[in-house]
């Protein structure tokens, strides 16, 4: 199966700007990434938007499915912003495609000392070559389907989320 990453924004390819004392975008760090990773061979790498999450809107996402839907990999890695991860998730889950797709992203810029980025993107490139078709988010070492989990602000991390209380009796197993 072959694999693409696709560069949408996010935490993950911010780059701090001294003149304004901000975070923003340049371009993204996927390359340099995978270089320093040694993967060879280098799979494809889409840029399609650096946005923070928080600026994204329905276009945006549909611009999202559509580059999923017109790429020839089966296995893609979406590097997304953890705010509105799972909308731009649930965005693709509609669409139906039959591909593996796990979104990934950072609490910490992937340029920073201590970043959380390099593993996430490591993590989500195997996930997305192992996993069956489906739309999965993958971060901090855990994988979750893109209907399961949240992320929780106060802790700066994402959490399954606990399945519907089942109030009906069970049946009876005779």
């Amino acid at each position: 199966m072959s694999l693409r990453l696709i560069a949408l924004g996010g935490t993950f390819d911010k780059v701090y700007d001294p003149r304004t004392g901000k975070l923003d975008f340049g371009r993204t760090c996927l390359p340099e990434m995978l270089e320093t990773a040694r993967i060879d061979p280098m799979p494809p790498i889409s840029s399609l938007m650096l946005v923070d999450s928080l600026d994204m809107g329905d276009h945006h996402r549909q611009m999202v499915v559509a580059a999923c839907r017109n790429c020839s990999e089966e296995a893609l890695v979406l590097v997304h912003g953890t705010d509105t991860m799972t909308d731009t998730a649930a965005a693709i889950a509609a669409a139906g495609l039959e591909k593996c797709i796990v979104l990934t992203g950072a609490m910490v810029p992937a340029r920073f000392g201590n970043s959380d980025a390099p593993f996430n993107l490591g993590f989500a490139a195997a996930a997305a070559l192992l996993l069956p078709h489906g739309v999965w988010i993958a971060i901090g070492g855990a994988i979750h389907a893109w209907d399961e989990v949240r992320k929780n602000r106060d802790r700066a991390r994402f959490e399954r989320i606990d399945p519907p209380a089942n109030d009906s009796p069970s049946p009876d197993p005779r």
